[in-house]
């Protein structure tokens, strides 16, 4: 599993770049409008931060709370607990994305200024699940993983 967050991160940060290189989040959503390609960059960036924050809020972070012996709870408490441990910079925060995010996945954002103000509140979390990410990673690497196995939490 660690490997696929990997992958999922790499996917994301590639996104990312690809859709805000040469441009700030209203410049890329008024090109949207006329750009196909931008349109689909924006999908892409909306569907693959909702993949990456899955994985890491559904299935790693319970994964490693339950190997590490502390006991899954629903994710409110695994969020605070990740945080307690230095693991994550706000729960809260990420349940505020991940609302918004749910939004822009099963409804239409309309307006431009909406859908830039989504974007930017999006592409601003991706740090702190990249820091999710990596912390669960050393995490696991250092107290969960055998020798030979560096990626390998299934």
């Amino acid at each position: 599993m660690l490997d696929t967050g990997a992958a999922e991160e790499m996917n994301l940060l590639a996104t990312e770049q690809r859709l805000f290189a040469a441009a700030g989040t209203a410049d890329v959503v008024r090109a949207a409008l006329t750009d196909a390609v931008i349109a689909e960059r924006i999908e892409a960036f909306v569907a693959r931060f909702s993949r990456f924050q899955d994985l890491l809020g559904d299935k790693l972070l319970p994964l490693v709370l339950r190997l590490s012996g502390d006991g899954v709870q629903p994710m409110i408490g695994n969020l605070d607990r990740a945080e307690r441990y230095g693991w994550l910079d706000s729960a809260d925060a990420w349940l505020r994305v991940r609302k918004l995010r749910n939004r822009m996945v099963h409804e239409y954002v309309t307006g431009q200024a909406e859908l830039s103000a989504a974007l930017e509140a999006i592409r601003s979390a991706v740090p702190s699940l990249s820091g999710l990410y990596s912390s669960l990673h050393a995490f696991a690497a250092a107290r969960l993983l055998p020798p030979g196995k560096p990626n390998d939490l299934s």
